[in-house]
């Protein structure tokens, strides 16, 4: 079963993408800042991350910047989560090595089927 990471600092958000993940047969694990990100995939890496970009501390950005030059998780599939839809920080994510990028308000059904698609390329 593939482990998926939610990474949020609002409660609402984890507990629906927690939910939503395990719908769809995801084991999830979850973190509400970027240093527990960063301690949870160093202590169990997960398959794939759905990070925000507006976190206390270390923004997604940092985080996703942090991983990538880490041999370790360099492929490691990540989705950025924003309330922003700004172009600008959509090509930030990307340009960082994000490998999609999801505005909320989301579709639910288009964020699994990502991550589904996402996990099978990986494999």
């Amino acid at each position: 079963m593939a482990k998926v990471l939610v990474v949020d600092d609002e409660p609402n958000i984890v507990l629906s993408l927690e939910f939503l993940m395990q719908q769809a047969g995801f084991e999830v694990d979850t973190a509400e800042d970027g240093e527990g990100a960063l301690a949870k995939v160093d202590q169990s890496p997960p398959d794939l991350i759905l990070l925000d970009i507006s976190l206390p501390g270390i923004s997604g950005f940092d985080v996703l910047e942090q991983l990538r030059q880490d041999a370790r998780h360099a492929r490691l599939p990540i989705i950025m989560l924003t309330a922003h839809g700004r172009e600008v920080e959509r090509e930030k994510g990307l340009a960082l090595g994000a490998d999609d990028y999801v505005t909320k308000p989301f579709s639910t059904q288009a964020l699994v089927q990502k991550v589904k698609t996402l996990l099978a390329e990986g494999t």
